[in-house]
């Protein structure tokens, strides 16, 4: 039998899914109905994979377009990715690497040795500097990376107890926002120092997406019944079944933001169970802040991979991620993090744009030229996510992730990054956890 380059593509997803069932149980799923809220990559997995088990499968999508927190513009000319940018561990375990695969998505690692950083006066590192540097990582390591503090401390208390003048020093500083207020989206002042570094990871240096990380969703969303611009206000459970704002379902898997959960935009009939509740309010939920600007020409080197500017207030504009070495695009991408994130957030695009500006001219001076591009985002603000990924905040306990893993009443479900806690605040995380959803389904 010749297979054609779409039922390849089907067979590739399929067997990206996690297998499917045998027939009489695709068969069995025949009439059960599943309403997902959500149309990101979790909402898109479970809906995929329940429907390929023959359930009717419906996607409710609060905004204008799939793909939630993967969202690219392209109009400076080369791929701006306003949410995921990297696919982290992008090993043949990692399931938004196999996605990849499926569509021979071409893929860039970033070198994360490939950097410069700039002192408070906008001068360069000396080699010395640069030695201390990776001794200070390696002392925080040793800190932060051991269960030898209190479950209850933030990172910044636990560091202010045992060694103050780190959270004082200029490079110190530069490297708890940069690498640690980065990677998990919060300040240093909220992230748990006993769970903030708890999660997993798959091996693998970290890749962008040179022709857009969006470009990997079509093969989730293809032959979807995905409704947009089509908000959920109230989700009504018992045992026999789910209403969703009156429309009649067998189960409901919900996979919208944290920020949304917190924000009760969603009622529950009756209340989701105490656990759940206490879950959603301690959890944190942080915001990460990008800045795209396109000049003319390049006044940076252009083989350098990042730059880290050691700014106050802490997390302003401290790293920045060269487009010139994979593109021919002359953008400079920075990132605002920590307490700095949401307050970005909350400035106009020209009150960032003279913002970021500020930062590169403290190291290029004149140099730096008129913008001819700016995109900006501006996730702790936009309604239907309020933040940008989940993580452990100080006091809280990594059971309240596991919380979201169990169904209620055997008929809601949750799924999402803010689910996984192995693989939380990534696009892998929200496929496996869409995954584990439809099982739980199709066990029922």
């Amino acid at each position: 039998m010749t297979i054609t380059r779409r039922a390849a593509l089907k067979l590739s997803i399929t067997a990206f899914l996690g297998g499917l069932a045998t027939r009489s149980r695709a068969q069995d799923m025949a009439g059960t109905k599943v309403i997902v809220i959500g149309a990101g990559f979790a909402g898109l997995a479970a809906a995929k994979q329940v429907q390929e088990q023959g359930a009717d499968a419906i996607i409710f999508e609060a905004g204008s377009y799939i793909g939630g927190r993967v969202r690219t513009d392209r109009s400076l000319g080369a791929p701006f990715e306003l949410g995921a940018g990297w696919i982290h561990g992008p090993s043949r375990q990692n399931p938004t690497q196999q996605l990849a695969n499926l569509v021979n998505a071409r893929t860039y690692v970033t070198d994360d040795d490939n950097f410069d950083v700039f002192d408070p006066q906008g001068n360069a590192l000396s080699d010395a500097q640069y030695e201390r540097l990776d001794e200070l990582y390696e002392y925080l390591e040793e800190i932060l990376f051991y269960p030898v503090r209190s479950g209850q401390q933030s990172v910044e208390e636990v560091l202010t107890r045992i060694d103050p003048d780190i959270v004082n020093d200029p490079l110190g500083r530069w490297m708890l926002s940069a690498y640690f207020e980065f990677s998990i989206g919060a300040g240093i002042g909220d992230i748990s120092a006993a769970n903030g570094f708890e999660s997993s990871s798959f091996d693998g240096a970290d890749v962008i997406l040179t022709e857009g990380y969006d470009s990997i969703i079509a093969p989730l969303a293809a032959g979807l019944d995905i409704r947009l611009n089509t908000s959920v206000s109230k989700i009504w459970y018992d045992d026999d079944g789910v209403e969703v704002d009156g429309e009649p379902a067998d189960y409901v898997v919900c996979t919208v933001p944290l920020g949304v959960l917190k924000s009760g935009k969603i009622t529950f009939d009756p209340p989701l169970p105490r656990e759940l509740r206490d879950a959603i309010g301690e959890i944190g939920f942080g915001s990460v802040t990008k800045i795209a600007i396109k000049f003319p020409e390049p006044f940076w080197d252009t083989g350098t991979q990042y730059f880290g500017m050691m700014t106050e207030p802490k997390g302003r504009w401290n790293y920045w991620l060269n487009y010139r070495t994979f593109s021919d695009e002359n953008i400079l991408l920075g990132l605002s993090v920590g307490d700095y994130a949401p307050f970005a957030d909350r400035m106009s695009k020209a009150a960032m744009t003279e913002d970021a500006l500020d930062v590169l001219r403290s190291v290029w001076g004149d140099k730096v030229g008129v913008p001819t591009a700016v995109l900006t985002t501006h996730w702790s603000q936009d309604p239907h996510f309020l933040g940008a990924y989940s993580y452990p905040q100080a006091g809280g306990l990594i059971a309240q992730f596991r919380a979201f893993e169990k169904p209620v009443s055997n008929r809601v479900l949750f799924a999402g990054e803010h689910t996984e806690f192995d693989h939380l605040g990534t696009t892998h995380g929200a496929l496996l956890s869409g995954r584990r959803a439809a099982d739980a389904i199709l066990k029922f």
